[in-house]
């Protein structure tokens, strides 16, 4: 009986191009590696070395960031102060554009102490146009309608506070529901906003809020109690 030819060897496979390319990039990672921890050691003894140099460095930091947060601070004062400040007339009211409107009782809002106070008028706002928390915790909806022509432009109607009744608790959780006009409101208008604990600033009421420094809602009749006490309740 004739016994098996051996078996042959395979020969050893040749490195591909791709693991050529995976070890030297392995290489290159250890060298990079290696020579970022020598330098990270020589700067380390270096500044073991010249520690007053590295002290020097702290304090000019600590300085500079005291610098900046004193700096911080004051123009946020200003800013308060600025806006404690704030007033309008009437006649700069009504040239304002529907936006900015809305932007300028936002920002009597803000004066008043809402510090959330948000223009959320445009599109799809759903009767809203600002909101805002006052100090006492309640959540004002306001709805604005800005008349360039004011009390010559056309009044508010029992349909706009039929939209501002319809979603500003029921949809924006508000407590105190505003329409703010620069301009007219009907007696139907008034009738309804009274049936439904809806609150009117209308261009009287508009123009002693602007130029005063009374909150709004000092100003308004039947504003419903603080949230949470205060130091304002």
């Amino acid at each position: 009986m004739t016994g098996r030819p051996p078996a042959r060897r395979r020969p050893a496979r040749r490195p591909t191009r791709r693991r050529k390319q995976h070890d030297a990039q392995l290489a290159t990672a250890g060298i990079v590696a290696a020579a970022a921890i020598g330098l990270l050691v020589m700067v380390v003894n270096w500044l073991l070395t010249h520690w007053w140099i590295l002290i020097a460095a702290l304090l000019l930091a600590a300085l500079a960031g005291t610098g900046w947060w004193q700096q911080r601070t004051q123009r946020r004062e200003w800013e308060r102060v600025q806006q404690r400040a704030l007033r309008y007339a009437i006649s700069q009211l009504d040239a304002l554009t529907h936006q900015h409107f809305e932007c300028a009782i936002r920002d009597l809002m803000q004066r008043d102490g809402c510090s959330d106070a948000l223009r959320v008028g445009g599109r799809g706002d759903l009767g809203a146009d600002v909101k805002a928390t006052d100090p006492h915790g309640r959540r004002w909806v306001i709805q604005c309608k800005h008349r360039r022509s004011g009390t010559n432009g056309s009044a508010v109607g029992t349909p706009d506070l039929q939209v501002l009744n319809g979603t500003g608790r029921p949809v924006h959780h508000g407590d105190v529901i505003v329409m703010v006009t620069n301009g007219r409101i009907t007696q139907p208008g008034r009738d309804f906003a009274r049936q439904q604990r809806l609150h009117l600033v209308d261009r009287q009421v508009l123009a002693q809020w602007a130029a005063g420094d009374r909150p709004l809602w000092e100003l308004l009749p039947m504003i419903p109690p603080p949230r949470r006490p205060t130091t304002l309740s």
